[in-house]
């Protein structure tokens, strides 16, 4: 169970496969296994895949203070650094391509190509930063609503329909969300790494989805504008959370993109 530290953090990663190296960067109350463990067998067979856990997920530890963009960004290159030789590929989803687009624009040495799915610029707007608080409340006052809320506003209807009564009784069941979730909902709310996007200088893939009702694909457009000769492409219907039950669609577009510039 490997493990690295950087700026007093005991920083947690996995890794799997070998081959060039591709890093997948979770969101706000994920962990490395939650959210890419059904993802790591698109690419093992051709990739070292490593997938860090920033503050709040998996077994990373740090003193339990407020996070920064700085942090979890250092966090994800310290476990990059640790575990791959030379730049990587660099997958980040939600806040997780938050940090992504922040690893890119501040070292640009480790990261080959970027691609960020569901992500956003800022938390500014009166929208976003009414949802983040919203979600807050909700975590620090009714847990069975925070999960509920997270739910209907994380997959799309059809997706839920899916998942039938059952299968939505069981998500309510499930242990999530983590201990660190709220440190990483107040750092959601406060994101704005618009200075930073024109610095990206990798080839970059944005992907949004355009049902996401809870970073609305307006987050990917913020991202795509703000990074020159970046790429965008909108997954139509599609909820924020929705390829957890199937990755193939997102697994499809990053191998696409990966194999274009070999």
């Amino acid at each position: 169970m490997p493990f690295t530290s950087v700026r007093g953090t005991k920083v947690h990663y996995e890794v799997d496969g070998d081959g060039p190296g591709l890093a997948l960067v979770h969101g706000t109350g994920g962990d490395a296994e939650k959210v890419f463990g059904n993802v790591v067998p698109y690419f093992a067979d051709t990739h070292r895949v490593i997938r860090p856990n920033f503050s709040g997920s998996g077994l990373t530890e740090d003193d339990g203070s407020e996070l920064t963009v700085e942090l979890i960004a250092e966090q994800v290159a310290a476990a990059v650094e640790a575990a791959a030789d030379g730049p990587v590929d660099l997958l980040g989803f939600s806040l997780g391509a938050v940090a992504a687009a922040a690893v890119a624009a501040t070292r640009p040495e480790l990261v080959r190509g970027l691609v960020l799915a569901g992500g956003w610029a800022h938390s500014t707007g009166p929208r976003d930063a009414f949802y983040f608080e919203t979600w807050r409340r909700l975590l620090d006052t009714d847990r069975d609503l925070f999960k509920r809320f997270s739910a209907l506003t994380g997959f799309s209807a059809a997706t839920l329909d899916a998942f039938g009564h059952e299968g939505l009784a069981a998500s309510q069941a499930d242990a999530w969300p983590p201990a660190g979730i709220g440190r990483q909902i107040d750092l959601g709310a406060r994101v704005d790494i618009r200075d930073l996007l024109p610095a990206i200088t990798a080839p970059t893939l944005v992907v949004g989805f355009g049902g996401d009702a809870m970073i609305p694909m307006e987050g990917s457009r913020q991202l795509h504008l703000g990074i020159a000769g970046s790429r965008l492409a909108e997954v139509p219907g599609e909820g924020h959370m929705d390829w957890f039950a199937d990755p193939a669609g997102l697994a499809g577009l990053t191998r696409a993109f990966l194999s274009e510039r070999r």
